[in-house]
């Protein structure tokens, strides 16, 4: 048992003093006549070389169980370094199975120039949702260019906060409907991933008259850009 933990430790000290000097060392150093590049790889296939053989060659039972052992923190290493190289596209990954479990989920995204910019998803009755977040509370918009505003149902102008039996809906328009009869209200922040806006001006639409949350120029206006993509719509901040 001394012997499996001596040599368990013995290669997690190598794996750290090899880290830690190839931190520290210039990118020009030279070890035993190998650039620093060439270095890391021979160390590495080195330590591989040492743990299989340990692994495979007749031994005391503690030796092998040892060599089991830091094969597989070995492995958990590279998995775990492997991740972080590839975070970008796992992230990416993640966000199209969100967007396909939960439509209109936004992924948070940064432009070339450093801005905020927010990625949706088609869904799969072919329209681009938003799940907006309205004072707070989650509301699922239709992205509709032909609308002026922000359009909300009542019943999500109701959840946002807003007092609508107060409300003058004196604005007619035209809907899928025929005539619908809307109110002009205020939200105090709406947001979208990153993308912030607040002191909204956003009209509500009587019972019946909407079936659906719009959300319309008026907030594709204060980008900078919005662009459709194939499957993918691109809202920069």
């Amino acid at each position: 048992m001394r012997n499996s933990k001596t040599f368990f430790w013995i290669i997690l000290g190598l794996i750290g003093g090899i880290v830690l000097y190839l931190v520290l060392s210039s990118e020009t150093a030279a070890t035993f006549g190998m650039m620093k590049s060439d270095f890391a790889h021979f160390a590495l296939l080195s330590l591989w070389f040492a743990v299989i053989a340990s692994a495979i060659l007749p031994g005391r039972g503690s030796l092998r169980e040892a060599a089991r052992n830091a094969v597989l923190w070995l492995l958990i290493f590279i998995l775990l370094a492997a991740g972080y190289v590839f975070r970008f596209d796992l992230q990416d990954i993640a966000s199209r199975m969100t967007a396909g479990l939960v439509p209109g989920s936004p992924r948070s995204v940064q432009s070339l120039d450093g801005k905020d910019r927010v990625v949706l998803f088609r869904s799969a009755n072919n329209h681009f949702l938003a799940r907006m977040t309205l004072n707070g509370t989650t509301t699922a918009m239709l992205i509709d260019t032909g609308a002026s505003s922000i359009v909300l149902t009542e019943r999500d102008a109701a959840a946002a906060g807003i007092d609508t039996d107060k409300l003058d809906y004196s604005v007619a328009s035209s809907t899928a409907n025929g005539i619908g009869y809307f109110a002009r209200a205020e939200i105090d922040t709406a947001t979208l991933g990153p993308i912030e806006r607040r002191n909204v001006d956003v009209l509500v639409g009587r019972s019946n008259s909407l079936g659906q949350s719009l959300l319309g120029m008026s907030f594709l206006n204060s980008l900078s850009a919005f662009e459709f993509r194939g499957e993918e719509l691109y809202l920069t901040d």
